[in-house]
C-alpha cells in the first residue's frame, strides 16, 4: 500500500463503490442506484498506518441512473426487512474481497512491485477473513451532517490532542479501542512522531472525498431536485456563498476590509480576474463616509 499509495487508494475507492453499486442493483436488496459519499482515512488513533474508507450510503435509491442521464428519478425504498442495514454484511465481505483482489490483479502494472510479489500478496489475502463494519441508519439529517463534519476534513491528529512538546518528545492523547476505548497518553520521539504524521500526507492532488451513484458530480443538482420533487419535497435551497471577509471575521474577529494604515478607511474591491485556478484581485482604500 505504501509503495504505490495513489494507485492503491484508487483501487480502494473503486472496489468499495463497485461493491455497493452492484449490491444496490440487486432487486433482493434495493433494485436501484444508491447515493454514496466515501471519505479516505489512512490513520488510527496512535497515528499508525490504518487505511480505510468511511462510506455514507443512502437508505434507498433511484432506477439505474447511468451517470446522471436517466430522467426517471423515482425514489426506491430499501427492502431489508429489519430496517437496520441496507445490505447483509456477509454479502458485503465476499463481494468486496473479490472485487478488490480482481482490481489489484488487473492493475499490476500500476503498482511498484514485481508481478510475483503482487500475486503472492493476493494469494495470501485470499486466505484471510475480511471484515466489514456497518452501522445502523442515522437518526436523521442532523446526525448525517455531524458525522460528515467529524470525518470529511479531519487530519491525522488535531492540535488539542497534543499535550506537550518538550525534550525532543511529543505526548498526545489517543483512544485505546482494545481497552474499552480508554483515553491514554502516548509519548514518541519527535522524529518518530513526524514519521508517523508524514505517512498520512496524501499524493499531490489526490481527492479523498468522492461521490458515487446518484450523488456523482455530473448533473447532481438537477438530479437531486428531481428526486426531491418525486418525494414531495421542496427543491434544495441554492448554495450560499459566504464572503471570505465574513468568514475571517467570524473565525478570528479580524476585519480585513479595514485599512491597515489609517484604521478608518475601508478597502474597496476594484476588480477580480480568474486565471485557471488562481484568482487575482485589486483593491484600494477609500475613506469612510
Amino acid at each position: 500500500m505504501m509503495q504505490s499509495p495513489k494507485q492503491m487508494y484508487k483501487i480502494l475507492f473503486d472496489a468499495a463503490s463497485e461493491t455497493l453499486l452492484n449490491l444496490g442493483a440487486n432487486p433482493k436488496y434495493l433494485g436501484g442506484t444508491p447515493g454514496i459519499t466515501a471519505v479516505l482515512h489512512t490513520w488510527g488513533q496512535s497515528l499508525d498506518y490504518h487505511v480505510h474508507l468511511h462510506c455514507v450510503v443512502s437508505g434507498g435509491g433511484v432506477p439505474a441512473c447511468r451517470q446522471g442521464r436517466d430522467k426517471n428519478n423515482q425514489w426506491i425504498e430499501a427492502k431489508r426487512a429489519n430496517g437496520k442495514f441496507l445490505f447483509p454484511k456477509d454479502a458485503l465481505k465476499k463481494v468486496y474481497k473479490a472485487v478488490f483482489l480482481r482490481m489489484a490483479r488487473q492493475r499490476m502494472e500500476d503498482i511498484e512491485c514485481t508481478d510475483d510479489e503482487i500475486e503472492e500478496a493476493i494469494r495470501l489475502s485470499g486466505y484471510k477473513r475480511w471484515k466489514v463494519y456497518a452501522k445502523a441508519p442515522f437518526g436523521g439529517p442532523d446526525q448525517v451532517i455531524k458525522y460528515l463534519g467529524r470525518y470529511t476534513h479531519k487530519t491525522a491528529i488535531t492540535h488539542y490532542r497534543i499535550k506537550s512538546v518538550q525534550d525532543g518528545k511529543v505526548s498526545f492523547e489517543y483512544k485505546d479501542y482494545a481497552d474499552s476505548n480508554k483515553t491514554k497518553v502516548m509519548t514518541l520521539p519527535t522524529g518518530e512522531f513526524m514519521r508517523r504524521f508524514e505517512m498520512h500526507i496524501l499524493p499531490k492532488r489526490f481527492v479523498r472525498i468522492r461521490h458515487y451513484g446518484f450523488l456523482t458530480n455530473r448533473g447532481k443538482a438537477t438530479r437531486i431536485n428531481e428526486i426531491r420533487v418525486n418525494m414531495g419535497l421542496e427543491p434544495a435551497a441554492p448554495r450560499v456563498e459566504v464572503p471570505v471577509a465574513v468568514r475571517l471575521m467570524e473565525k478570528f474577529g479580524k476585519d480585513i476590509t479595514k485599512c491597515t494604515k489609517c484604521l478608518t478607511g475601508r478597502y474597496e474591491l476594484l476588480f477580480t480576474k480568474r486565471y485557471g485556478k488562481t484568482t487575482y484581485s485589486r483593491a484600494r482604500a477609500s475613506p469612510t463616509a
